[in-house]
């Protein structure tokens, strides 16, 4: 599922907003916590908790170039200007 960083929480968490609109706290797993800096106004790809849907884990972080290759598909262009709206 695709999220967009709006806050960082600290304790290796981040506050998202993901596609389908929901608000969730998302932990960066160990093994990238040194490796993947997130900062606010990142592309995320999560992954929902199903016993606790409010929290998610992070599975990948988008780069710059890979967000503007993105923006080119229209499927998931469309998307992300809906995560940068429901950011704000």
């Amino acid at each position: 599922m695709l999220a967009k960083v709006m806050d960082i929480v600290g304790d290796d968490r981040v506050k998202v907003i993901c596609e389908d609109g929901n608000v969730r706290i998302a932990r960066i797993p160990g093994k990238y916590r040194k490796r993947m800096w997130i900062k606010v106004g990142d592309y995320l790809i999560v992954a929902p908790w199903d016993f606790e849907p409010s929290k998610a884990d992070v599975i990948y972080k988008y780069e710059k170039g890979e967000v503007n290759e993105l923006r080119r598909i229209s499927k998931y262009g469309e998307i992300l200007n809906r995560l940068d709206e429901l950011a704000l």
